[in-house]
């Protein structure tokens, strides 16, 4: 099993994820951003707000929303980043993929997720077939 992504705890990393991140908005949660200067694995904090519902509605939408966010950055690590995850009450009857989905949109948002082949092969002009497999480029003809 993976070991569990670090944790922003502390009131006041909320506040300055959101005083000073970037923000993207998606249909079931908002993520807030801000970059570190070191190449630490990312660190996620998780809010749900009481218009959600009871206790145990926002605590079981937590816990989704927590899951969601270790399945996606297990399969795609992140980096020198702060990351807030805040839970709307859309997110509480959204699918579990679809919330998968909504975390790897607003983490593309924000630019916190690389885009996965472009560490392999560099711009069209430069991409050849025998280097990186892609079928663009000057020898593709």
């Amino acid at each position: 099993m993976a070991p569990a992504p670090q944790r922003l705890t502390r009131r006041a990393e909320f506040l300055r994820v959101a005083a000073k991140g970037k923000r993207a908005p998606v249909h079931g949660l908002v993520l807030q951003a801000l970059a570190r200067d070191d190449a630490m694995p990312a660190r996620l904090g998780f809010t749900v707000t009481k218009k959600v519902g009871n206790a145990v509605i926002r605590n079981r939408t937590r816990r989704r929303l927590k899951e969601a966010a270790r399945l996606l950055l297990r399969e795609q690590p992140v980096t020198g980043v702060d990351l807030v995850v805040i839970g709307r009450d859309a997110t509480r009857g959204r699918a579990f993929t679809a919330l998968v989905d909504d975390l790897r949109r607003a983490l593309n948002k924000v630019g916190a997720l690389a885009r996965p082949d472009a560490a392999r092969c560099p711009p069209p002009p430069q991409c050849w077939p025998a280097r990186c497999g892609s079928t663009s480029g000057p020898s593709a003809r």
